[in-house]
């Protein structure tokens, strides 16, 4: 199972794990894989304390840590976080603010304590994406940043490559990742459709041999629907050279989920999931509830684009994870249709077992098949 990039990056496994969860992280890359933190949701002083703790969990382990600017936003330009807040704020209708109030009203999801401030642009651009930036690569641990929307800023890749870390950025084509690949992206992970989170619209099994075909030599790891070792299997078999996963990694033990949130993952299957614009304004794949339903409507304000929708929801998003147990009618629940498969609560090291476990067995299988 052991691959070219193992070798370069340090880790036993090519099972890459993004999670929001350091508790995560840290369990994966200790068993072997490499756990990627999801740094968006973090300010730059809240992510260092993060990076912090995971330094002092994973020994003498590698991690990674995931950063989102997108390749096409509202506001692009603006380095300035401050200018760039106050100009997206005033671009967003007041109509949208109030759908998104209303919904969580009907639904009787209580208000956020007095006083609470909601930071709404987060890391979606590349002006607050650099304080986050800084922030990682004084960690030696680090040895992967990915971007998860498209291709990196020529000066953000030169940055990484100069402090002696890999660059890898997500794409769901072709075409993207020749981007990637041009820019000098140093992995590529071509996410199928059937991932959680923002994904495109082209299956996994389609998509991976395409990206690999297009960008080799260039290292791709498969995303998008992985969550047994015979998935793992099938993608390497196509020529990758790890799998990257999330979903997967919702419903283990270390998960900071809240029980709600987690029942629901739980109860849902393959179906229950949809493509949506209606939280942070660009497809993003998630469990179909009230809300997703609500923004799909005809007669209802259609979603803005990135990262204006997401400053109109991250009240929402920050109500509904803190109620959540009130909230699942229109909670956020972002997650792949690999959902069906994630039935019970197990703890990090055993799902990598399971993983490893799974991937020898097919690949027995298959040489079996082999004539004597």
């Amino acid at each position: 199972m052991r691959t070219e990039l193992c070798e370069s990056l340090g880790i036993e496994f090519p099972i890459f794990a993004f999670s929001h969860c350091r508790d995560v992280v840290a369990a994966v890359s200790q068993a072997g894989g490499m756990g990627v933190l999801g740094a968006v949701g973090f300010q730059p002083e809240q992510l260092a304390i993060e990076l912090k703790w995971i330094d002092e969990h994973v020994g003498d382990k590698p991690y990674g840590v995931d950063i989102v600017i997108p390749g096409k936003y509202e506001g692009m330009g603006e380095i300035d976080p401050a200018a760039l807040e106050d100009k997206l704020r005033a671009a967003i209708p007041e109509q949208h603010r109030a759908f998104a109030k209303q919904l969580l009203s009907d639904h009787g999801v209580p208000e956020l304590p007095e006083g609470e401030r909601v930071n709404e642009l987060l890391g979606w651009t590349a002006a607050t994406a650099a304080p986050q930036i800084e922030k990682i690569l004084e960690h030696p641990k680090v040895r992967l940043i990915a971007n998860a929307l498209g291709t990196p800023p020529s000066e953000v890749i030169d940055d990484i490559h100069e402090a002696g870390l890999q660059v890898a950025a997500l794409c769901g084509s072709a075409r993207q990742a020749l981007a990637h690949k041009k820019a000098g992206v140093d992995v590529i992970i071509a996410q199928g459709g059937e991932g959680g989170g923002h994904t495109g619209d082209v299956g996994s099994i389609v998509l991976w041999p395409e990206v690999i075909d297009a960008v080799a030599p260039t290292p791709v790891l498969a995303a998008g629907g992985i969550g047994t070792g015979r998935q793992v299997a099938a993608a390497l078999a196509m020529g990758a050279q790890g799998a990257w996963t999330g979903s997967l990694w919702l419903t283990v033990e270390e998960a900071d989920c809240p029980p709600a949130q987690m029942e629901s993952y739980m109860k849902a299957g393959s179906r229950d999931t949809v493509r949506s614009r209606s939280w942070t304004g660009k497809p993003c794949r998630m469990l179909r509830n009230e809300w997703t339903e609500a923004w799909g409507a005809e007669d209802t304000p259609d979603p803005l684009g990135m990262p204006l929708q997401f400053m109109v929801t991250a009240e929402a998003v920050s109500r509904t994870h803190r109620y959540a147990n009130k909230a699942q009618a229109v909670g956020f629940n972002p997650v792949g249709q690999i959902v069906g498969s994630m039935n019970e609560v197990r703890p990090v090291r055993e799902v990598i077992v399971s993983l490893v476990e799974e991937y020898l067995e097919a690949v027995e299988r298959l040489e079996r098949l082999q004539p004597e």
